[in-house]
């Protein structure tokens, strides 16, 4: 079909602005994020009462929590939603409905592989990066987390997904919203009250998380999507790849991105653990710029996957533009805030003056490049809708590579230590924008394939 022409027998009635369509479907989705990370700010908060090397496991742990929060929600999830909403903007409703076992499917594999290799193996996993120390305190936390929730965190994550990809965005997040209203009181219960310490965290997420797969469960059966799943039909190869071509790239680049949070704490831990749970602070916060960005990044996915089902390039392009404009302005926002008033900030997670200090510093760095981050998240979530994930890898490539070779260029070579450090974090997530930017255009959307 010629670029455009799926919207030609449109122009007879008013359009919506592509704004509203964006803003329609992330603004549930955003509430819902937001909320996840406003109660998940309970945990830095609970285990820096329990003394910094509770802290420091607690941030030793985080970029596998955010890895698999990343892969089953934006990642393979994006995968899942895209393959449902560019089967439905094809008018291939029968397709869409046997995508949820495959779906599924997927889902309990990662689940498990997650669980294996943290709940089994926590100390060998964690201490080659924070420490011995760090290490100690984080066993029993990832043991109960990921040996119990990391298969019911993904088969929630990806029902919701498949809500998504048939545009149901507000009633996933009404079901996801629940579950995490749940979380802080259960947590603050289980960590101090039952006297179970940075492990009750762990065990409070697991029992948030199967919650949250049970009243997801019930929703996409009644036919929430919009549509009922379809469990009769045996399982296609063609129909995985639909998902995997997708996923498995946006995981991939999901690993880039969180194994840069690795390497850097890894790069940060021979300072000392006060160095490690400040990292981990400003870590937080600039994943606390994802909801933010998955926001509008989910409905750009569902938008513009349907957009390039229908064969209108243009129209994904200028849906892609529009969300990642808005998702700028968001993070901009917090950003600048967050860099004027780095150690009112630090505040919010931190008493200690060793760590408050070093986190200070990294946040008055970092806090400026979080509107690249913003933009950079928005346009990779609309390449998954369009299904071009070359250039999202590019761009994860050139932000691990710019964040840790730059980081040993500035930090040793140089000797600026951990400003220098601190410094390329920053220009790798500028880096991530302005790559994914690059990618929105005609020559490759839609290129080739």
């Amino acid at each position: 079909m010629p670029e455009g022409a799926a919207s030609a027998a449109a122009r007879a009635t008013p359009p919506v602005p592509t704004w509203r369509l964006v803003l329609a479907l992330a603004a549930p989705t955003t509430a819902v994020a937001l909320l996840q990370s406003a109660c998940q700010l309970v945990e830095p908060v609970l285990a820096a009462r329990q003394g910094t090397a509770a802290l420091a496991g607690w941030a030793v742990v985080l970029p596998f929590v955010l890895l698999l929060q990343q892969m089953s929600t934006g990642a393979m999830g994006g995968g899942v939603v895209s393959a449902i909403a560019r089967a439905l903007g094809a008018g291939r409703r029968e397709e869409a409905s046997a995508l949820v076992v495959h779906a599924l499917v997927i889902a309990c594999g990662f689940g498990l592989a997650f669980a294996v290799l943290l709940a089994g193996f926590p100390r060998a996993v964690l201490g080659p990066i924070g420490g011995a120390e760090a290490a100690a305190a984080a066993a029993p936390y990832a043991a109960w987390l990921f040996g119990a929730g990391a298969v019911p965190a993904w088969l929630a994550n990806t029902l919701a997904s498949v809500l998504r990809g048939g545009g149901r965005h507000a009633l996933a997040s009404r079901v996801l919203s629940l579950a995490w209203l749940a979380y802080p009181p259960l947590a603050w219960a289980l960590m101090e009250p039952a006297g179970l310490g940075l492990a009750g965290a762990g065990i409070a997420f697991a029992l948030a998380m199967w919650g949250a797969t049970l009243g997801m469960a019930a929703v996409v059966l009644a036919g929430g999507a919009g549509f009922r799943p379809s469990f009769g039909v045996p399982l296609q190869a063609a129909l995985f790849r639909r998902i995997l071509s997708v996923g498995l790239v946006a995981c991939g680049t999901a690993v880039l991105a969180n194994l840069t949070t690795i390497l850097v704490t890894a790069r940060i831990a021979r300072h000392g653990a006060a160095a490690v749970a400040a990292y981990g602070v400003a870590a937080r916060l600039e994943f606390l710029m994802v909801p933010l960005a998955f926001g509008i990044g989910s409905a750009l996915t569902a938008l513009v996957g349907r957009a390039a089902g229908a064969g209108d390039w243009a129209a994904a392009r200028r849906i892609a533009w529009t969300g990642g404009a808005m998702a700028l302005a968001a993070t901009g926002a917090v950003g600048l805030a967050v860099a004027l008033f780095p150690g009112a900030t630090v505040r919010i997670f931190t008493q200690d003056p060793a760590v408050g200090t070093i986190a200070a510093e990294a946040l008055s760095i970092i806090g400026p490049a979080l509107p690249g981050f913003g933009l950079g998240m928005a346009l990779y979530f609309a390449a998954m809708g369009a299904g071009r994930m070359a250039w999202p890898v590019a761009a994860a490539l050139a932000r691990i590579g710019i964040a840790v070779g730059g980081g040993w260029v500035l930090a040793d070579l140089f000797g600026l230590g951990l400003t220098g450090q601190f410094l390329a974090v920053a220009l790798g997530i500028t880096a991530l924008g302005a790559v994914n930017a690059a990618a929105v255009r005609p020559g490759v959307w839609p290129g080739r394939g």
